[in-house]
């Protein structure tokens, strides 16, 4: 086999990566590259180079990707309304491919023969890391430790890390495994697999109570061009800070909190907790221009679209020439995507209360029922006669055998 002299380990920093950067100098007498992106996890990343370094690491990379990731995976993802099993905007999945390409570009400018993850052998990012980096660079070597070691549960874990002094906050326990960042949070495990029980309220991370979220509703105005969510109450944002915004205001009147049963690309259902408030607003804002502003049979047809997009980012395919060309379509869908809706927030839910558009392809004098009207009602009788037709023969051959 092989020798693997050089290991370049996505690190988060806690008590997993943590764990897996000793273990990995340990067994593979290599050296070890951290690499951690800033997707927005909403906590500091000081401090993530010394510990770091503290474990054994040679090398440490610490890269700021929100705004590539807002960019160049949530916004596709949004204009292409992928929601996965119509729920899950796909925070996590997304972030997956990003990540593992900043891996291979390190692993690349540093002579590094393999990279490393923490996933389980049961979830989805294994898929959506190994996929991408083989995509990507089909000779890198993979290296999942947890699904070979012989550590089977957390509290072995710890005990590892106090065996040999790897610096982490054991006293910080949490029954939940938690991925955040900045387009939502992913919470699974503890009493959340349990499907018939209701989530405690510790559970949740950025999003308000329903029960205790402001008396008052809170309206505002999301403005798009071109399918790109551009302004907020008629103030100028990169995409970014809009999010992270709408995060705060959605997450204040108890927006985007979700329980999902889904199904996992390995083969098992999962309870799934997210939280997303962002994501729940822009995609609704968005979907409402759309319906304003698209032809009945491509907003149809792009509803298949979605579906399919969604899966395959799910799936781990983001590199996918399927994706990249779905992509290709769904740009040409979004030119006319320019207008402002008006959202209500309140107690948990999330409305659209009002949208307008330059491109918008309803006509009041048509749709009223006023002396306004300029429909021409006589012009439906031919055309339920046309439209008919086939039902009517096939009708008439029926009563004749």
């Amino acid at each position: 086999m092989q020798r693997i002299k050089k290991i370049v380990l996505a690190y988060s920093g806690g008590l997993d990566t943590s764990v897996i950067l000793y273990y990995l100098k340990e067994k593979y007498q290599a050296e070890i590259i951290t690499y951690t992106a800033n997707l927005g996890q909403g906590k500091p990343l000081k401090g993530i180079e010394e510990k770091a370094k503290k474990t054994g690491a040679s090398k440490v990379y610490i890269e700021d990707l929100r705004e590539e990731f807002s960019s160049r995976y949530v916004l596709p993802a949004l204009q292409a309304g992928a929601l996965y099993e119509e729920k899950y905007p796909l925070a996590t999945a997304l972030a997956r491919p990003l990540i593992t390409k900043g891996m291979i570009k390190v692993a690349e400018r540093e002579g590094a023969e393999a990279i490393a993850h923490g996933c389980s052998g049961k979830g989805n990012d294994q898929v959506r890391f190994e996929v991408t980096a083989k995509a990507l660079n089909p000779e890198i070597i993979i290296l999942a430790p947890v699904r070979e070691w012989e550590l089977r549960s957390r509290e072995e874990e710890i005990r590892y890390a106090q065996e040999h002094n790897i610096p982490v906050k054991v006293t910080e326990k949490s029954p939940y495994s938690i991925d955040r960042n900045l387009w939502g949070i992913s919470i699974e495990c503890g009493v959340l697999e349990d499907p018939w029980k209701e989530p405690p309220s510790d559970v949740y991370q950025i999003t308000t109570s329903p029960e205790k979220a402001p008396n008052e509703p809170t309206y505002i105005e999301i403005e798009f061009k071109e399918g790109i969510p551009i302004r907020l109450n008629g103030e100028n944002y990169r995409l970014v800070d809009l999010i992270e915004k709408l995060n705060k205001v959605g997450g204040a009147n108890g927006i985007g909190r979700i329980d999902l049963i889904e199904n996992r690309l390995v083969g098992i259902k999962s309870r799934e907790i997210y939280e997303a408030p962002a994501a729940t607003i822009l995609h609704l804002a968005h979907r409402e221009l759309e319906k304003l502003t698209l032809d009945k049979d491509t907003l149809h047809f792009k509803e298949l679209i979605s579906q399919r997009y969604s899966e395959l980012v799910y799936n781990g395919l983001w590199e996918s020439p399927l994706r990249k060309a779905l992509d290709a379509f769904v740009s040409q869908t979004q030119k006319v995507v320019t207008g402002i809706v008006r959202i209500k927030l309140f107690k948990g839910n999330c409305e659209t209360v009002g949208r307008k558009s330059l491109y918008s392809l309803y006509e009041e004098k048509l749709a009223t029922y006023t002396k306004e009207d300029i429909f021409d009602q006589k012009a439906s009788k031919g055309f339920i006669h046309i439209w008919g037709l086939p039902l009517v023969t096939i009708a008439k051959l029926r009563k004749k055998k």
